[in-house]
């Protein structure tokens, strides 16, 4: 079956110890004086486009969001997206791998997850010229290359990214303790590695050692729904994905997402979006 089409990591011979790994740019140079439009696809890497002035429009998992200045877009692995950002937008597009941003402990990696969760943020002008400046630190350590500077970027990243989780609202999952936040994250890497093949919450619960009374009450304190609704939502945003970014048949991508049975799946999807996975095609399109 056609599969999404998948953007890696810039790669540079000029700069092998961070190629395929890390990279920063400016958007002025991007953008080079056009209008930049990309169709969906998506990403193998973490992907941060920080606007300090700029309009367009931003489609995340097919959430549709307005550009505008002091915003910031940060999507996981795997996130679909398209984009249109007008001529004279001014920003940093930032694109690494997990494996640069490698934490050596529980709390940072608990930290990129978490401010990786929310796809934007809305900043009030004098809030993001804070953050703006340890891009700015970010870019120069990337440009100079001075001793050590790949810690001083990855030092940054982390500010950054507490940054973000300042401009958050005060949410449930603040308040879950470490170790339900550890096993949300660990259910939730479980849930995009065998979805396709595993959808029963039992199933999860048995791979975490915990029982499936233990592993929904984890999933409701710290976000608010229960694992089988995590399930059924990861499994439409797939359905999502594939329908309106390839051309297969609602058949193969049935069988892609492991169901047996096209028309169990058809009314699967119905029941969730109230359309047939034809219908969302035509429609969205």
């Amino acid at each position: 079956m056609e599969t999404i089409p998948i953007r890696q990591l810039y790669v540079t011979r000029t700069e092998p110890a961070l190629s395929g790994k890390f990279n920063i740019r400016k958007i002025t140079e991007l953008l080079d004086g056009k209008d930049m439009l990309e169709e969906l696809h998506r990403h193998d890497f973490f992907y941060i486009l920080a606007l300090e002035k700029g309009a367009g429009f931003h489609d995340i998992d097919f959430n549709p969001y307005t550009i505008s200045d002091h915003s910031v877009f940060f999507m996981r692995p795997g996130q679909v997206h398209k984009i249109g950002l007008k001529e004279g937008s001014k920003g940093y597009l930032i694109s690494f791998r997990d494996e640069f941003y490698f934490p050596q402990d529980k709390t940072s990696g608990q930290l990129l997850r978490k401010a990786s969760h929310f796809n934007h943020y809305q900043f009030p002008a004098d809030s993001f010229q804070k953050l703006y400046g340890v891009l700015n630190d970010i870019f120069l350590e990337h440009s100079d290359k001075k001793e050590r500077y790949q810690e001083a970027i990855k030092a940054n990243l982390e500010l950054f990214f507490i940054g973000l989780l300042r401009q958050q609202d005060n949410r449930p999952a603040a308040h879950a303790n470490l170790y339900m936040q550890e096993q949300l994250e660990k259910f939730l890497e479980l849930l995009e590695i065998h979805v396709f093949s595993h959808k029963q919450v039992s199933e999860y619960a048995e791979m975490l050692n915990l029982s499936t009374y233990q592993l929904n009450a984890i999933a409701k304190t710290t976000l608010g729904k229960t694992c089988l609704v995590l399930i059924n939502e990861y499994l439409i945003l797939e359905s999502k994905r594939y329908l309106l970014a390839t051309s297969g048949q609602v058949n193969q991508i049935a069988h892609h997402l492991g169901y047996e049975d096209v028309s169990y799946f058809i009314r699967f999807f119905k029941k969730h979006t109230g359309s047939s996975p034809e219908e969302f095609r035509h429609n969205f399109r």
